[in-house]
Formats: structure tokens, sequence, C-alpha cells
């Protein structure tokens, strides 16, 4: 039987491509570098957004939508967003088609070109910031604290399903403050917020640090990430958040009345993740055989296989999977009881593997009689037959102990595949294994920039909990006070 993905280890970029296709999650659309996010794959999406949406709510946000299009003047008004921005920008220039005078198919009317063309949104920030001027006059509205779900297009030239694609789906906060303590505690607040999820929902754990200037969010002072190690030792960046300081009030003119009645410009804040975290799920713990899920984010937690030879013998197993079906229900556990005749039990197996289903249970005649269940855990593809009685509460407390081993494993993958370098030679040889490399680095971006460009690496992050260290660069030999984290990345 031929092998339905190739090895991580053979080809890990074919293994993430076929796997995507393979478990039914999303595929490549009619449209040059979008992608068609397909039902299995957007019930993942949609558990990691209601998981989110919940957290920002909890945190006092509260969602709104502003529109896809964006005039070209904003970008403009905050010189470094537009020129981080320009060469990703999808441009509207005409509202109207029209058939061709000679009959050869449909062109655009050069009678209706737009009075100021628009930019189909790459992000918010100028189309908000202009709005929030006409919803802020006082100290009385504010903070403002708003999210949008939405989908942004950046013209990207190399595309891959969920990591880089010309449209993703996303959400972005755009929050407005009093002071800079509350806004910088703001940027810090969600970034707390995405580790969290990353940590407890994908159990994927995380870097969290600032990024150098080079790396920051166009038109921020400040941007904080969370930097997560894939399977082949790469670096992907899994949420940001930016302090703004008062650059879009002063480019929109957003102003308020403080409390001491003078007008002052208010600060600000956006953070983001994106569709980019289902690739961040699928490099950071699925193998050679297919999707290992956390059952927190898993559509089917659970799923009941039954195997029998006749209608009666269904019926018979039926009558006492059924009621755990229900009582799995009410505990909050989703669950598939596939007793389909269409494709034999071995395939339903390796079917379920390979879409991440953490917990399988098969019951056979021979269990129906001993009053046991074969009870399988995919992350460690381990399987027992275990007594039927008290089935349910076995199942919950493996979900939870499954949630746990997957992030714990992914940790000691981290930790395996971290090194500190303190010379040159080491660090070009290391970079070629992968990992993250910890190294001292003198702060300058001439640095950083010669780094990447002999290397391919750059600065994920500098973390939070770097403790200081006096040192020399890794590269220039200059003085150092802590290591910066090092890897290529998606």
């Amino acid at each position: 039987m031929a092998k339905a993905i190739p090895s991580r280890s053979e080809n890990y970029s074919e293994w993430y491509n076929e796997l995507i296709k393979k478990a039914d999650l999303a595929e490549n659309s009619a449209v040059r570098g979008c992608m068609v996010i397909k039902p299995y794959g957007y019930s993942i999406w949609e558990k990691m957004q209601r998981a989110l949406d919940d957290m920002f709510k909890e945190t006092g946000h509260s969602n709104a939508y502003f529109p896809l299009f964006i005039p070209k003047s904003y970008l403009s008004k905050e010189a470094s967003h537009v020129e981080g921005f320009a060469k990703e920008c999808a441009v509207v220039t005409h509202y109207r088609l029209k058939n061709a005078e000679d009959g050869s198919g449909v062109i655009v009317d050069p009678e209706a070109k737009l009075e100021e063309e628009l930019i189909v949104r790459p992000t918010s920030e100028t189309v908000i910031w202009s709005t929030y001027k006409n919803w802020i006059q006082s100290y009385r509205d504010l903070p403002l604290l708003i999210n949008q779900w939405a989908n942004v297009v950046r013209w990207e030239m190399r595309t891959r399903i969920f990591l880089r694609t010309a449209e993703f789906l996303w959400q972005e906060g755009h929050t407005a403050h009093a002071t800079q303590a509350e806004a910088e505690a703001e940027t810090r607040q969600m970034l707390d917020v995405y580790a969290r999820f990353a940590e407890e929902w994908m159990s994927m754990p995380v870097v969290r640090g600032s990024k150098t200037p080079n790396e920051r969010f166009a038109g921020a002072e400040d941007t904080l990430c969370i930097e997560a190690m894939m399977q082949d030792g790469k670096a992907l960046q899994a949420g940001t958040s930016h302090f703004l300081g008062q650059n879009f009030a002063k480019a929109f003119d957003v102003q308020f009345l403080n409390k001491a009645n003078q007008q002052e410009f208010v600060w600000g804040t956006s953070w983001g993740v994106s569709t980019r975290l289902m690739g961040a799920l699928i490099m950071a713990h699925s193998d050679d055989d297919g999707l290992v899920l956390p059952p927190k984010l898993a559509p089917i937690q659970v799923v009941i296989v039954p195997i029998y030879r006749n209608e009666e013998q269904l019926a018979q197993l039926s009558e006492r999977i059924l009621p755990l079906v229900k009582d799995l229900r009410k505990a909050g556990i989703s669950v598939k009881f596939d007793d389909s005749d269409t494709n034999k039990p071995g395939w339903k197996f390796a079917e379920y593997e390979l879409r991440g289903v953490p917990v399988r249970l098969a019951m056979g005649m021979r269990d129906f009689e001993n009053g046991t269940v074969e009870i399988a855990r995919r992350d460690l593809k381990t399987k027992e037959t275990v007594p039927f009685e008290g089935i349910l509460e076995r199942i919950q407390a493996l979900l939870d102990d499954i949630q746990q081993s997957i992030y714990q494993k992914a940790l000691a993958f981290r930790q395996a595949n971290t090194f500190k370098v303190d010379t040159w030679d080491e660090f070009k040889e290391q970079i070629e294994k992968g990992g993250f490399i910890l190294a001292h680095w003198d702060g300058t971006s001439e640095t950083e920039e010669a780094i990447k460009e002999e290397t391919k690496a750059t600065i994920r992050c500098i973390p939070f909990d770097a403790a200081a260290e006096e040192g020399v660069c890794v590269f220039s030999g200059k003085p150092s006070t802590r290591r910066v984290v090092f890897a290529r990345a998606y």
C-alpha cells in the first residue's frame, strides 16, 4: 500500500503541501496565490476564532467591521506605513466593465475611472483611524477597544497555503488610549492573550519578545511578537502586537480633550493573528501519517467505529454506543459515530488518523460480550482494551492528557533545538542545521542586515526573559548586553 503522504525527513515542504491536500484542509483556487479553505480546515479555523474572540471580549474588546477599500490618499498619510505596504497593494482603478466592440470579450470601461483609486486593504490602520477621528472627542470616549474579523489582501509573489497567500483571513485589533502607559499595557496584554492561546489551545510553546527596529510593523514605535519553532527547525511568527505611539493619531488628527481641558493626541495599538496559525498547527505537531490535532481545536475529538458483519450486530452495538455518544455531546465533546458501511474499519482507522482525530474507539462483538472497548490515542499511536463502564470519564481525562502531551513534546523539541553560539563560524555551521540560535548582537541594523544577507537568518525577537549578560556580537565582535534569538523563518 502506497504511503498517503511523503515523510517529513524526505521532503518537509512536499509533506506539508500533501498533508493539507490529503487531510482535506484547503486547496489552491482559480485565482493565483489564493486558497479555498475546505469545510474540515475551516472548522479548525472556526474553533480558533471562537476561542480568541472569547479572550478578546474577556479583556473588554468589541467587534466591528470596516470597509474593504481604502482611499489611496489615506495610505500616504503615514510615511513609514505606506513604504512598508506599497509593494503588496492591490489597487482598484475602475468600477465598470463593458463588451469590447470587436466582440473579443469584456474590457474595462475607460470612462468608468475612479476619481481616487482604492486600495484593497492590506491592513486597516488608515481607514480605522480616519473613522476614530469622528468617534473620539473627549477622555470619556477612551479607551476605545475595537477588533474586527476580516480578510486582507497582500499581493505576494511566492505563496504557500495558510503560510503566505495573496488573500487571507485574520483578526485585527485597533485601540485608542488616553496615555502612553495605557497603550503600552494594552500592547503587552494582547501579546499575552496570543501566547496563552498558542500554548493552551494550540499546544504550541512560544517565545515572547520584541522585534528589532528592522523587523517592526510599518508605522509602529514597537512591535511585540510570539515565535514558535516548527519541526524542521524554522521559526514561525505566530502573532504580533504593535505599540503605535501617536503616529496614526497625528496622521489623521485624532485628538481628545483631556481631564485638564487640553487637546491631546491619542495613543494607539494594533494587533493581529491570521490563518497562518493553521500552518503553524500543522507544522508544529503533525507526523508522517497525518495531522496531530490538540483536542481543543479538533473538529472531531472522538470517533467511534463499530465493527460488525450484519445489521443485527450493528443494532446491538449501536444500542450500547449511542447513549455514550449522547453523554459525550452533553459533556461538550465533539464525537462522530461512524456506522457507515461504505468503507471497512481499517480504512476508517487510517482516515481518522490522517485527519488527526485525537481519540478513536472501536467496538466489535467480542468487546460487546466482554463489556470492553478498544481506545486509541492519535498522538502516541497507542491503543488498549478497557472496560466500557466509566469510559466517559476515561475519555475526558485522556483528552486533557493528549492536549498537555502534545505541548510537552513540542516544548522538548524546541529545547533540544535551541543552541547558544559564541563565534561566527559556529553560527554559520549551526544555522544550516536549523533551530533557534541564542547569540549576542551589537544592536545595529547594519549587523542585522549583514547576518541576514550571508545566512538568511533573521533576529526573530529580543526575548522578554533574556538575562543580562555581557558578551560580544557574534558577527562584529562589538560589545553586547544580552543574547537574541536568530533563526531562519517562514
